[in-house]
């Protein structure tokens, strides 16, 4: 059973991949002064007493949070009546949601080491997080890659991405650089977004390719000798496992900046490069030319970023709530 936010997108994706789902009415409190805010105790009492019901009628044998908004009042409840509880922080930063929840659950399964600064050190397990284990095998399918993408294995090649949606400021660097990555013949895997399609469709070139969404992922990081990135939990989290030279440009319209400390996180280890978005513009064409042509720092790179994977992240967070689940009908 999935309980998700009633206004959120889960409400369309968990029934689309064959599951059941719950909509509670639950969302976040706003930053500013906002009407939305008068709402918030509404909705929590209106939530909480909803997950006691969906619990009463359910009856778990335990209760998984991701810290989305439905979390809260659902593992509340279900701490309440006596069920075990774990809760998984994909992020460096604590989000609000886990951070509350972290006295209430018996487990806390994280993707970063020192969040003992948000949780009791005693329940915390670093297992890393899920990622498509089609990305196990990039670096022996560059061949593949380059015919799939009709690409010069010869050229270098840069993806791009900026997420599902796109990223308006990394679609704006990239367009502003073409006549550079043209003069130096720079092959572009460039994923520029959904809601951009229609406005970077009319730069594709022989050696610029401009996709709204790409199905392959793991031929694109095949490909790639080079990777720019938004940095997302699961976005860095795959980038380990894939163990290219990768460049962060996080997003900094995030709660508690948490892209900036995701990236922060690998760069602290050289094991990426972390460019700020507002520093982009000015820095970006010395940062990929310096490593582009610098053979050891992308080996360096790569080598480092692959140390910090955690291929085994979803048989790990399984066998937690194993643990849990048999400790409970002992």
């Amino acid at each position: 059973m999935f309980v998700g936010a009633s206004d959120r997108m889960e409400m369309q994706k968990v029934p689309q991949a064959g599951y059941t789902i719950k909509g509670l009415w639950i969302s976040g409190l706003q930053r500013s002064l906002s009407f939305k805010n008068l709402l918030f105790p509404f909705k929590l009492l209106s939530s909480l007493w909803a997950s006691r019901k969906i619990i009463k009628s359910f009856r778990p044998d335990i209760a998984i949070g991701t810290g989305g908004y439905a979390s809260a009042p659902l593992l509340k409840m279900a701490s309440l009546r006596g069920i075990p509880c774990l809760i998984q922080e994909q992020n460096s930063q604590a989000g609000i949601t886990n951070a509350w929840l972290g006295k209430d659950v018996q487990s806390i399964c994280t993707a970063y080491d020192t969040m003992d600064r948000f949780f009791p050190a005693n329940k915390i397990h670093l297992t890393g997080n899920p990622v498509r284990q089609d990305l196990l095998n990039v670096k022996g399918n560059s061949s593949e890659a380059h015919s799939f993408f009709k690409l010069s294995a010869k050229a270098k090649t840069i993806l791009v991405l900026g997420g599902s949606l796109g990223a308006k400021k990394i679609n704006e660097l990239i367009d502003a650089h073409l006549p550079y990555f043209n003069t130096n013949q720079i092959q572009v895997i460039w994923q520029c977004g959904k809601i951009y399609a229609r406005g970077y469709q009319n730069r594709i070139q022989q050696n610029i390719q401009v996709h709204p969404f790409i199905q392959r992922m793991d031929l694109a990081y095949g490909a790639a000798d080079v990777i720019i990135s938004r940095a997302g939990a699961l976005s860095v989290s795959e980038l380990c496992l894939v163990g290219k030279p990768v460049i962060f440009i996080p997003s900094p319209n995030v709660a508690e900046d948490h892209q900036t400390k995701n990236a922060l996180s690998i760069s602290q280890h050289n094991a990426a490069i972390l460019l700020h978005e507002k520093d982009a513009q000015k820095q970006f064409k010395s940062i990929i030319e310096d490593l582009l042509n610098n053979t050891e720092k992308q080996k360096q790179l790569g080598t480092a970023i692959l140390a910090l994977a955690k291929p085994n992240a979803t048989k790990d967070i399984a066998d937690q709530i194993e643990k849990l689940i048999s400790h409970t009908h002992r």
